[in-house]
């Protein structure tokens, strides 16, 4: 029962994969390696033991019958199929060991049904358990037990993987909950398993088929108490936990760690935010065992506080045991210690886990740390890792140290945790007299053995490497306790600054940045998560990968939402890190930003905004009774920013119409007010963000302003936070406090209320702007508090919301890639018709210009708004509705940003070959005409052009710019103001671009070029 290797599929095979799954299906080679691992970080011996892991293809399966018609393709074909879902398992069992297809189940999410009286739930396999817990609680409900993996690891991994975790005490292993699956067999037949049929699923990693749905029990929702204590040793927990078994102690579940990772936990890094640390309150741990006990609040467990003090254990404080809990699923942080771990997870019996602390402790020379968990089975897993750097020789040596490990557990009466590809010589002992029933299953369903190969029987050479490991263990852990690594540091190296080199190599691959990120989700593959850039930058430093234009803009890319900061097991700050990429490849390398940013720097440059208009416009949205109160100067000053002077000014008038109707004197900058900058800091521009940043805080100075108050949140966040910091670094004065309007009005609600004349009557969705709230201040109440105070208002929240809100997908998604945002939008605007809105509310200008654009797009019948318009409006002031002027502003830049892809500046610059021939050097001239006559010329011409282009394009594109600038205004329609100032923009623009843009085109020119040669 073995296939072949697949490690490429053929024309016929990509066409017809093509067809069946269209844009779900991804064959570029680099993409696909990024499918070669799961978060086990390996030896390079090990790996080449291993061979290549990278698969043919990826294709994401939405729906059963796509897992049927992948199956049944691949049948055809006897190609490998591996299943893949949040790969949080470091067992190998998602390695395309034989290359094949990976079948990304991710988008099996859905929730089929919620029964809360029978107290059953059936999900989609590829649902996350953090999001069914969500999901549960909203109905009363919760998981029985929940893997400490929650917020990546998804129902159908953790039946294919086997595993235990919060409440295994009471409930046991995860797959005692769940009470049937739905399966597409290798031969693509649906089957549904139940009773003792799931005993042929459990732990084996898809072998035996895609699971595509599941049926869970579940229990009623309750609130849980948590008790922590600290033993002295294993030897008194243990004695702790088998009073609390023999007395019956209502406990729902039982977790630990060892002295080693309590002292590791409080010697983790800070958790920061822009430089400034987060958790300052964290509680010290005692160096001890700590053993954390958690219970329903209705259980009367009176009798836990004396089962640990007979046991010689100590009662810790509240605060630890908060802390304890809300760490669940954040156990990993201490990892960024390492910046590797070599990990042993094994089963130990309960009464032998004391002596198996023991043995490690003694046979055992690196620092162990070790996490546990009592399953009611009488048994306990406990998660061991040996700190040390996998870009060390020493490391495959001190990964022998892992077989020690699991041999003391043999030795005490325990296995393997689970087989996997790696133990897969381990197998009878952890499948035990289910194997031979998982054998006879895939024997008759899979004959072919496409099914994830390799992850029963292993791998020849590995598992005898495991077997002599094993053998051999007394030398392999003499040379292994001698491996020991000290304080590994990092430079700069390969453009990769040394700081962003030790988190790539900290992180733990977990995932749990990657479901949320909306780079991610917005175009559906693993390079685009933050998890996917950590193992670029790994692959990068190690000579696998090219630092090129397309892995810059993977890069730049990102919205800069901060969702990764938030949920990052690890609490890495992983937006600075990508923020710090962009200086690097775009200010000091001089790699391409996205086009339409050139296009912006140049405007902003010349007339201080983005949208290319002039800046004696800039203030001409301020009515003139507001203008004739606002000050010279004044002590408060109001900063509109580029949208709202220009494109949405219903932000901008329902502002300054709030703060006067509130009583508070304000200045403004007026038209000498320029962008804050942002969107030159994103793109990388950091040059003309330092320009911008000077002249604005110059302007403010001499206004006298002290606070700083804004409408939109990204240039709350340039005021607020990023300005002070370029300002010490600069050494520039600062002094100004930010804050938003919403923080200012909030407190003057009292004034306010009175003047509201004109009710909403409107059900209304409030949409958590990032750069305001998880990104920046955590503005989330004083919105909410000023839109409520509307009356009439029906208000809603989203089902994202507050620190979990998703981005709109503006800016950068925007002027990358328009059908991305789109897409984004779409996604948050369906939230607000899931909750029957008819208007989605913000305070953004580029969230509310992001919504009316993906509303248009999407066909949704649904109004953005912003609140400072929706406020003035019922204080009785006529503020315009700019939603049609939004959606005309956008035209321009969509032709725009549409144009500046290659194909189509190839279009363009083949429309300008006769004036282009015609700047030429005439020598020159004369060598091209050759092609027309001399044989052969042609096959000499194309080497030579991405030689002569780039020499060619300074002298000859002046000459060709004002026909350019008409091929352009012929492709892009333009407002007059930004037609009459093409001709200052876009030859700056493309000055900037065009070293970078011809890699792209010459392969496209050259061909065309050569024909018109020909033929003119």
């Amino acid at each position: 029962m073995t296939t072949k290797n697949v490690p490429e599929l053929s024309k016929v095979q990509k066409k017809e994969l093509t067809e069946l799954f269209g844009e779900c299906v991804n064959l570029d080679k680099r993409e696909c390696h990024y499918y070669n691992h799961d978060i086990g970080a390996l030896p390079s011996l090990v790996k080449k033991v291993i061979g290549n892991t990278d698969p043919a293809a990826v294709v994401k399966i939405r729906t059963e019958e796509d897992a049927v018609k992948l199956l049944e393709f691949a049948n055809r074909h006897k190609i490998p199929v591996v299943p893949r879902a949040g790969a949080s398992s470091g067992y190998g069992g998602v390695l395309p060991t034989k290359g094949g297809v990976v079948a990304d189940v991710t988008l099996l999410n859905k929730i089929v049904s919620i029964d809360p009286e029978e107290q059953k739930t059936v999900v989609q396999s590829g649902i996350i358990w953090e999001k069914l817990e969500r999901k549960l609680n909203e109905n009363g409900l919760s998981v029985r037990t929940i893997p400490s993996s929650a917020p990546s690891s998804t129902v159908g991994g953790w039946l294919a993987q086997s595993g235990a975790g919060y409440g295994s005490y009471e409930f046991g292993w995860g797959y005692e909950s769940m009470d049937k699956a739905r399966v597409v067999l290798p031969n693509g037949k649906i089957r549904d398993f139940s009773g003792p049929e799931l005993k042929t699923l459990i732990g084996t990693m898809g072998t035996t088929g895609i699971i595509t749905e599941i049926t869970l029990k579940v229990q009623k929702l309750e609130e849980r108490k948590a008790v922590s204590a600290s033993f002295p040793d294993a030897s008194s927990m243990k004695k702790a936990v088998e009073t609390i078994k023999k007395q019956n102690i209502p406990i729902w579940s039982i977790s630990f760690l060892n002295p080693e990772w309590a002292d590791m936990k409080n010697k983790a890094p800070r958790k920061l935010h822009y430089g400034e640390i987060v958790d300052k309150e964290r509680p010290v741990l005692p160096t001890a065992y700590i053993c954390t006990f958690m219970y329903p609040s209705s259980r009367d467990v009176s009798s836990l506080k004396e089962a640990i003090e007979k046991a010689n254990g100590t009662i810790l404080s509240e605060e630890i045991a908060k802390h304890e809990t809300e760490e669940w699923f954040k156990s990993m942080k201490v990892k960024r210690l390492g910046p590797s771990f070599i990990p042993a997870e094994i089963l130990v019996p309960l009464e032998k886990m004391d002596s198996v602390f023991e043995e490690i402790k003694k046979k055992i020379k690196l620092p162990v740390l070790t996490e546990g968990m009592v399953i009611s089975d009488g048994n306990v897993v406990l998660l061991c890792f040996m700190r040390h750097s996998e870009r060390s020789l020493l490391f495959n040596t001190a990964f022998a140290l892992s077989l020690s490990i699991l041999k003391i557990a043999e030795a005490n009466g325990g296995r393997a945790y689970s087989s996997g590809f790696f133990f897969a010589s381990k197998k009878h002992s952890v499948f035990g007299d289910r194997l031979a029933e998982i054998d006879a299953l895939r024997k008759e369903f899979d004959p072919y053995g496409i099914m994830n190969p390799e992850k029963m029987e292993g791998k020849g050479l590995l598992n005898t490497a495991v077997s002599l490991g094993s053998s051999f263990e007394p030398m392999g852990r003499l040379v292994g306790n001698m491996s020991g690594i000290g304080e590994v540091s990092f430079k700069n190296e390969k453009d990769i600054s040394a700081e962003v080199a030790e988190l790539a190599y900290s992180c733990s691959q977990c995932g749990y940045c990657v479901s949320e990120c909306d780079q991610y989700y917005g175009r559906g593959w693993e390079s685009q998560s933050p998890r996917g850039k950590w193992f670029f930058i790994k692959e990068y430093l190690a000579g696998r990968e090219k630092l090129d234009q397309r892995q810059t803009n993977t890069f730049l890319a990102c919205t800069t939402c901060q969702m990764c900061d938030s949920r990052c097991e690890l609490d890495m700050p992983i937006e600075h890190s990508w923020m710090t990429m962009r200086g690097k490849l775009v200010e000091e390398e001089k790699k391409m930003t996205f086009p339409p940013f050139e296009i912006m720097a140049a405007s902003l440059l010349k007339e201080r905004n983005i949208w290319a208009n002039y800046r004696k416009d800039r203030d001409k949205w301020i009515p003139d009774d507001i203008r004739a109160k606002m000050k010279d100067e004044a002590e408060y000053a109001y900063f509109a920013g580029c949208t709202a002077s220009f494109v949405e000014n219903d932000v901008a008038i329902g502002a300054v119409r709030m703060l006067d109707d509130a009583g508070i004197e304000f200045t403004g900058l007026f038209d000498k007010e320029a962008c804050c900058g942002i969107p030159m800091l994103v793109a990388g521009r950091w040059d003309v963000f330092e320009k911008i940043m000077r002249m604005n805080v110059s302007n403010m100075k001499k206004k006298g302003v002290k606070t700083v108050i804004t409408s939109c949140p990204a240039c709350w966040l340039m005021w607020h936070t990023v300005y002070p910091q370029w300002a010490k670094k600069l050494g520039i004065e600062y002094g100004f406090e930010t804050k938003h309007y919403s923080e200012v009005l909030v407190e003057r609600l009292d004034i306010l209320k009175p003047k509201f004349k004109q009710p909403l009557n409107k059900v209304v969705a409030w949409h958590d702007s990032c750069h305001l709230g998880r990104a920046g201040g955590k503005v989330y109440e004083p919105p909410r508090d000023l839109l409520k105070s509307i009356p009439g208002i029906q208000f809603r929240e989203l089902e994202h919301n507050r620190e979990r809100a998703h981005c709109c997908g503006s800016v950068v998604s925007l002027i990358a890639e328009p059908p991305v945002a789109y897409r984004l939008g779409d996604m948050r605007l369906q939230e607000a018709v899931d909750v029957n809105a008819d208007i989605i509310a913000a305070l953004c200008p580029c969230c509310i210009f992001q919504f009316r654009v993906a509303a248009q797009k999407n066909n949704l019948d649904i109004q953005a708004q912003d609140l400072g318009a929706l406020v003035g409006r019922s204080l009785g002031y006529e503020i315009p509705d700019t939603t049609n002027y939004t959606l005309q502003s956008w035209v321009p830049f969509e032709k725009m940003i549409d144009l500046m892809q290659p194909q189509n500046m190839t279009d363009l610059m083949v429309e300008l070959l006769p004036q282009m021939m015609a700047a030429m050097p005439a020598p020159l001239q004369a060598m091209m005409k050759m092609v027309k006559y001399v044989p052969g010329m042609d096959a000499m011409m194309t080497p030579m052009m991405p030689i002569m282009m780039p020499r060619l394009m300074p002298s000859v594109m002046p000459k060709v710019m004002p026909d350019m600038l008409k091929a352009v205004e012929k492709r892009v329609p333009m407002p007059d103001y930004m037609r009459e100032q093409l001709p200052d923009l876009l030859p700056k623009a493309m000055e900037n671009l065009m070293p970078n843009m011809l890699p792209e085109i010459i392969p496209l020119l050259t061909p065309r070029m050569i024909e018109y040669i020909k033929t003119h």
